[in-house]
C-alpha cells in the first residue's frame, strides 16, 4: 500500500512536481496560506482583539504553529482527540469548544491538563463541571473553563442568562476549575451569503450575548474572556467589539461556502482560497461531460459541489458521479480536453474534506515544497 510519503517524498522541491503528483491530492499554496493568517491576524490586532483560530478546520500541527507565530493567543480544537494531538506537538493555549461529558474523555481532558500549557475547556452543565473536577483533583491539575451559552441552535450551552449564572455559581465552588468567561458561537449565521441580512442576524444574537454577560456581571462574575465569532461574521463581531477573542478559523483556506459570502458588505474578497483537490480527468468519450477521478471519497458533500479553480474551461461545472469520480460539463468539453489533463477544485467545506486526507501536498506556485501531515485527521473521540 502506497502512501502519500511514498508517493511523493521524492517530488518535494523539484520545480514544476506539482504535475507529477497522485490525484486526487490535497493541495495547499503556502504564500496564500500565509497571507491569509497575516490578514485575519492583522484585523484582529488593528481591533485590540484577541485571536484563538479554530484548527478543527486544518487539524495540523504545521498551520497551528504558524499562526501562533503570527500572533494568535492559542488555538480552538473541537474535541479532545484534536486537543491531544496538536498538544503533544508541542501547541500552546488550546480551547476545547465542545464540551467534555464521556467519562473516560473527562479523564483523558484531566491527563492533558497536567501537560498541556494555557488548555481551556468548556462546560454548560453542573453535574459534568463537578466531575471534571473531580478528575482534575484525582491528577493533581487545575484546568481554566468558559461557559458554552447556546445561541439559539440548542446544540450545545446553557439555555438562559439565569442558567449561565448557576453554572458560574457551581464551577466557583470547584477547586481544581477556573472560570475565565464565556463561549458563544452563533454557527447558523456563519453562511448566510448576503452581508446585510447576516449583520442583522448577528446583531439580535449579539444582544442577546450582552444580557448573559450582564447577568453574570451583576453576580460578581464578569466575564474576562468572551470568545466566538467565525470566518463569515469576523469583520461584524469586530465592529460590534463584544467578543474579546476571534475563533475564526476557515478564513486560512476558504471554500465554496465562504467564497459565496460577501464577507465585508462591500463585495470585497479578504482571503484567498489556498486550499485545493488536483485531480485529473480519466475519461473523455462524450463531448458534454469529462470524468475526473475526484468524487464523493474526495470532497465534502454538505457545503454543495466543488468549483473548478484552473485546469478546465471556465463555462464548465462540477458534478458528483459516484465515490470515485465526478463530470465536468460544459458544451464539447470532451473535445476540448483528454485523460490525463489536470484540474483543480476549490472545495465545497474545507472542513471535512481535509479530514478526508492524510496529508497537505504544500505548494509554492507549482512546485511541491513540503508535505505535512493532517495531524489531528481521525481524532474526534
Amino acid at each position: 500500500m502506497s502512501d502519500d510519503l511514498t508517493l511523493h517524498a521524492h517530488l518535494v522541491g523539484r520545480q514544476g512536481s506539482r504535475a507529477d503528483l497522485n490525484t486526487p491530492v490535497l493541495v495547499l499554496d503556502i504564500d496564500a496560506l500565509d497571507r491569509n493568517i497575516a490578514a485575519m491576524a492583522g484585523l484582529a490586532a488593528a481591533r485590540g482583539i484577541g485571536l484563538r483560530p479554530h484548527a478543527k478546520t486544518h487539524k495540523s500541527v504545521d498551520i497551528a504553529k504558524r499562526q501562533l507565530a503570527a500572533g494568535a493567543a492559542g488555538v480552538c480544537c473541537a474535541k479532545i482527540g484534536e486537543a491531544e494531538a496538536l498538544a503533544d506537538g508541542g501547541i500552546t493555549g488550546i480551547l476545547i469548544t465542545s464540551p467534555v461529558a464521556a467519562p473516560h474523555a473527562i479523564e483523558r481532558l484531566a491527563a492533558l491538563a497536567t501537560r498541556a500549557d494555557g488548555l481551556m475547556a468548556t462546560v454548560d452543565h453542573p453535574d459534568v463541571a463537578r466531575r471534571i473536577d473531580a478528575a482534575l483533583a484525582a491528577q493533581g491539575a487545575t484546568l481554566d473553563v468558559l461557559i458554552d451559552i447556546d445561541p439559539g441552535i440548542a446544540r450545545t450551552g446553557v439555555a438562559s442568562p439565569e442558567k449561565a449564572v448557576d453554572l458560574a455559581r457551581a464551577i466557583a465552588a470547584l477547586p481544581a476549575l477556573r472560570w475565565r468567561g464565556v463561549q458563544y458561537y452563533c454557527g447558523s449565521q456563519q453562511h448566510i451569503e448576503d452581508y446585510a441580512e447576516r449583520r442583522a442576524a448577528i446583531v439580535e444574537r449579539t444582544d442577546y450575548l450582552t444580557t448573559v454577560l450582564a447577568a453574570l456581571a451583576d453576580a460578581d462574575f464578569a466575564a474576562e474572556i468572551v470568545s466566538g465569532s467565525g470566518t463569515g461574521t469576523h469583520h461584524i463581531d469586530l465592529d460590534l467589539g463584544v467578543f474579546t477573542e476571534l475563533q475564526a478559523g476557515s478564513y486560512v483556506f476558504m471554500d465554496k461556502q465562504y467564497c459565496d459570502c460577501d464577507l465585508t458588505g462591500d463585495g470585497a474578497v479578504p482571503f484567498e482560497v489556498a486550499l485545493g483537490v488536483d485531480a485529473r480527468v480519466v475519461s473523455a468519450n462524450h463531448s458534454g461531460l469529462v470524468t475526473i477521478d475526484a468524487g464523493f471519497k474526495s470532497l465534502s458533500t454538505d457545503g454543495g459541489v466543488a468549483v473548478v479553480r484552473r485546469g478546465a474551461p471556465t463555462d464548465s461545472f462540477f458534478a458528483f458521479m459516484g465515490d470515485e469520480h465526478a463530470a465536468l460539463v460544459a458544451p464539447g468539453i470532451g473535445e476540448r480536453m483528454a485523460p490525463g489533463d489536470p484540474v483543480t477544485l476549490t472545495v465545497p467545506h474545507c472542513d471535512p474534506t481535509v479530514n478526508l486526507y492524510d496529508h497537505y501536498h504544500v505548494v509554492a506556485g507549482d512546485t511541491l515544497v513540503a508535505i505535512w501531515p493532517v495531524s489531528a485527521r481521525g481524532r474526534a473521540r
